[in-house]
């Protein structure tokens, strides 16, 4: 694996997440809620990674990118099922599983746990209908298929975010939106799922219905291991250094730190501790 970074981690964290600043109370949020997860799936043998800057965060700092305002999990399709059946009666009662059963306004097709104790507003305004709107973490499920039947999946659910953001009447554009979610979920993508399993898919990427896909080569991801992430030890892709670099080149030369923007929260609210 990669190593040899010549960055100062004391001297980001200072410029860019101080301890008491409200993205470090974001990321220790973040950090209680993945340690949940971990937790979880260690109990029930449910295997999971962490990927995309999350997993940079882990390989490059041994936590969170100091500029980071996310945390992104994934699962093979079979394990998110399973996941999804335990987390509400394993979760503690201030972290809450926001999925299609869980918020019946929740129109994307991966799940978050959100912090109960918190407020978050992205600039994005599709949050702003949900249920639950705390701090969160996402879990993005993979599944083996052809990569042209993601393709045919992306618009159709993809459709309901511009039905949202050019809505007049909002209570009718969710009427909408909830229908074409319901369909694309028991009907459409069940379809597409049955002519990829039927037919030997093997591209492996995110799940119908999350409208935009990125190839993963399964040998980089299994079998999987650890590494530690702010003080835990948490599951990540076994061949971690190919994935980074494919994904990012040199993943481990810091960007242009005066050129670095933030996240996109708008407000941050905490109730406690």
């Amino acid at each position: 694996m990669q190593t040899g970074a010549t960055f100062n981690a004391e001297e980001l964290r200072a410029r860019f997440n101080p301890d008491g600043s409200p993205l470090r109370r974001q990321q220790l949020r973040m950090l209680e809620m993945v340690a949940e997860l971990d937790r979880i799936c260690r109990k029930y043998d449910i295997p999971y990674f962490l990927y995309g800057g999350t997993l940079l965060g882990a390989i490059r700092h041994n936590g969170f990118i100091p500029w980071d305002d996310d945390l992104d999990v994934g699962l093979l399709r079979q394990d998110y099922l399973r996941l999804m059946e335990v987390l509400p009666k394993e979760l503690p009662p201030h972290i809450a599983v926001q999925n299609n059963d869980t918020d019946p306004n929740y129109f994307y097709f991966f799940a978050k746990l959100r912090d109960r104790r918190s407020l978050l507003e992205e600039e994005s305004p599709y949050d702003r209908v949900f249920r639950e709107r705390g701090v969160f973490i996402d879990i993005f499920p993979f599944e083996r298929m052809h990569l042209w039947t993601h393709l045919v999946a992306e618009p159709l659910q993809g459709h309901t975010f511009k039905i949202f953001r050019t809505a007049k009447n909002l209570g009718w554009a969710m009427r909408k939106i909830r229908f074409i979610t319901w369909v694309n979920r028991h009907v459409t993508f069940p379809l597409l799922r049955f002519i990829s399993r039927t037919t030997g898919g093997r591209t492996l990427t995110y799940d119908y219905g999350i409208p935009f896909h990125i190839v993963y080569d399964e040998k980089d991801i299994f079998p999987l291991t650890t590494h530690e992430f702010e003080g835990l030890q948490l599951s990540v892709p076994g061949d971690s250094h190919h994935m980074l670099q494919t994904q990012f080149g040199d993943y481990m030369q810091l960007p242009d730190l005066d050129h670095v923007t933030g996240g996109h929260v708008t407000k941050l609210e905490f109730y406690d501790e």
